[in-house]
């Protein structure tokens, strides 16, 4: 497999940054795909322009452009022209323009336009030739997710060149002949093409397609794969009920609600058969599925087994650490817990591995530290993942195979998502759904707004901190990108820090820190030594701070319901009220219709099903939305039919060839494999 760098102008240092993105081979480029696409318009007339992110304008410059410094910026002016009106027009430390700029240049700019002191102003537009702007009216440009020192024009030139590489490009087609026809799909090496640099949009949509049922299909078919071998050897301890459980589920304070005995039953009846369990309980932040971990977790414990429970994060690894721990002090609960993560010192680590191996411990809660080769179970009999998105799909089958025996399974995953879609994406594994909410908690309060509510949002928020709470502020990107108008992480907290008063401290959390990082961070702000956390999405999982009682979302429209939803999550989980402010760029009627389905329910379900009515061929171009399933092109709510079509075609499959044994499916049995080795464990489910 060809390595990025054998492409002509990817240097050592381009090399390293395409390394950042993930992308380290020829065939890694081909499938990083663009995840917008810029579409160049007609010029409108001046005096007809309304507010839309991206406009274009045919006129004359009135003035050779003047400069001036503010702060530390070079703010460049003038104005353009046309029959119908003028606009005054802006840059940002683009002095050279003055020299190449004159007043009186026919021209076409194409840039932001803003609201400014009672009008309307052209920002940072680029700047055509009429005949070269002709050219690309209607063209598709790529436009894709960058890390900083790599430019847009860097990775379309890259991946151009990938495209002439015949012996990466012709990749010989494997979906089977009758799966192509009857799903409608086109040829591989088109739709390679296509996605990237499309002809049309219906070559794009014909393209997209393609990819999309691709994916679905060699995930759904390495799933069956997993859940055939899991089905012959699943043989477990079977554990019968124990009085222990029994006693520490009466002495809670708190009685289940009825959502919780249900599935509660439907894991002691898979505890008590001969079949390991294999259950993925779905339900809603705050519904109380970490009680029901920690029941099953205490069952196995009493019949002289090990539990493991890993999480997604260290802060929430910790979290649950110490909950058990208060818990059986509290009631008298006479079993280890021990924590094991990566931070931990090797010292701590070696501490904690001895007690696992001697089964000093009963009961283990870490990250991904536990599926390490030194750490030995003894009669391990029930691994947990909470947040299973946040794993790749084989994890928590390396830690199953630290058992002697066949381990029961149980994830937990607090992402809604429709049932339908569900049985699809989870195929190994019964569903058990915990629907209600314990009748104490607090209903969030929501509000849907745009930009021009900022200065009100920032005034509320100081109030929150003044009243001695906690605020996240989420943004969609880390730092400022040339092809995506959105906030970042980074501008947007030194904006903060001159918004808000010195008193209150603002710390910022994104996926680029190194791991330590991060927790010293959300340690900090778990203490409230932050105030306020402007965050990635990184927060939607693995945070527990009740002192939160306000989120604000910027971009609000760049997300999908359900993961706003799980965004919103992370407050509420205290007595005080909380809050939601989710902020929109933009005032498209249909835009605010969609979020505005935030404000009438606190009910994740219906809210993502509610995304999947809504979601369209319209959700096709920008940010993949779902928040939930990290797939490199597909969107289980946009991608709905093509989902239920594959799954449909892994079905018609197996009943034909059920091991691709048959000559015809000799290139798709290869390429599964080969799936299944390099690319399902990147898949975050």
């Amino acid at each position: 497999m060809n390595a990025i760098r054998s492409l002509k102008g990817v240097g050592e240092k381009a090399e390293q940054l395409f390394h950042k993105l993930g992308v380290e081979t020829v065939e890694e480029l081909l499938h990083y795909y663009p995840r917008d696409y810029e579409i160049y318009d007609p010029p409108e007339e001046i005096g007809s322009l309304v507010i839309t992110k991206i406009v274009a304008v045919e006129g004359v410059i009135e003035r050779t452009p003047t400069a001036k410094k503010i702060k530390n910026l070079q703010v460049v002016t003038t104005s353009i022209r046309d029959a119908t009106g003028s606009i005054p027009v802006t840059w940002y430390n683009m002095v050279f323009l003055q020299k190449v700029l004159r007043g009186g240049t026919r021209c076409v700019l194409r840039g932001r336009l803003v609201f400014k002191g009672m009008q309307f102003t052209l920002e940072q537009p680029q700047i055509f030739m009429l005949a070269d702007y002709d050219a690309l009216i209607h063209v598709m440009q790529p436009v894709y997710t960058l890390t900083k020192g790599l430019s847009n024009h860097a990775v379309r030139k890259a991946v151009s060149q990938a495209l002439e590489k015949v012996e990466v490009c012709q990749r010989r087609e494997y979906l089977p002949a009758d799966v192509r026809e009857k799903y409608e799909l086109a040829e591989y090496n088109f739709a390679i093409r296509q996605i990237h640099f499309p002809k049309d949009m219906d070559s794009f949509v014909t393209a997209r397609k393609r990819l999309v049922f691709e994916e679905f299909f060699l995930f759904l078919l390495a799933i069956r794969r997993l859940k055939e071998a899991n089905e012959i050897t699943r043989n477990a301890y079977p554990m019968e009920g124990s009085e222990e459980t029994e006693r520490f589920l009466k002495s809670l304070p708190f009685q289940l609600t009825k959502a919780q005995e249900r599935v509660w039953r439907e894991i002691q009846h898979d505890l008590r058969g001969e079949k390991a369990m294999n259950r993925l309980i779905q339900g809603d932040v705050g519904s109380g599925k970490t009680i029901l971990a920690v029941l099953a977790l205490l069952e196995v414990a009493n019949h002289g087994c090990q539990g493991a429970m890993m999480a997604p994060t260290e802060v929430l690894a910790k979290q649950h650490y110490e909950s058990i721990t208060t818990w059986f002090r509290e009631y008298g609960i006479e079993k280890k817990v021990v924590l094991l993560t990566g931070s931990m010192t090797a010292k701590e680590k070696k501490l904690a591995c001895e007690s696992i191996a001697s089964h000093t411990s009963d009961i283990i809660i870490g990250t991904h530290a536990l599926i390490q080769e030194k750490v030995v179970y003894d009669r391990l009999a029930l691994v947990i993942t909470d947040e299973q998105h946040r794993f790749g799909v084989n994890q928590r089958e390396l830690l199953a195979e630290k058992g002697e025996e066949a381990v029961h399974i149980l994830v937990m995953s607090a992402t809604p998502i429709p049932r339908t879609l569900a049985i699809i994406l989870y195929g190994d594994l019964d569903i058990s759904v915990v629907d209600e909410l314990p009748a104490n908690r607090v209903p969030i309060k929501n509000c849907v707004v745009n930009t021009s509510y900022r200065p009100q949002a920032y005034r509320f928020i100081e109030k929150e901190a003044a009243r001695g709470h906690q605020i996240y502020v989420i943004c969609p990107m880390v730092e400022e990108s040339e092809s995506m108008e959105a906030e970042n992480v980074e501008d947007y907290a030194d904006r903060l820090r001159t918004e808000l008063s010195d008193g209150i401290t603002i710390g910022v959390l994104h996926g680029k820190m190194r791991p330590q990082q991060k927790n010293s961070i959300m340690e900090a702000f778990e203490k409230n030594e932050i105030q306020v956390l402007v965050s990635t999405t990184v927060v939607e999982v693995g945070v527990n701070v009740p002192n939160a009682t306000v989120m604000m979302v910027e971009n609000a429209e760049r997300f999908g319901l359900a993961q706003l939803h799980q965004l919103r999550g992370r407050v509420g989980r205290g007595k005080e009220q909380s809050y939601c402010i989710f902020v929109s760029s933009t005032d498209k009627k249909e835009t605010m219709e969609r979020l505005k389905i935030l404000n009438s329910s606190n009910d994740g379900f219906y809210i993502a099903n509610e995304d999947l009515r809504l979601r369209g061929p319209g959700d096709l171009l920008g940010i993949r939305q779902s928040g939930s399933m990290e797939f490199s092109i597909g969107d289980i709510f946009s991608d709905a039919a093509i989902l239920t079509d594959a799954a449909e075609a892994v079905s018609l499959l197996a009943a034909k060839d059920v091991g691709l044994e048959m000559e015809e499916h000799a290139e798709l049995s290869r390429y599964l494999k080969e799936y299944m080795e390099k690319r399902l464990d990147r898949l975050n489910l």
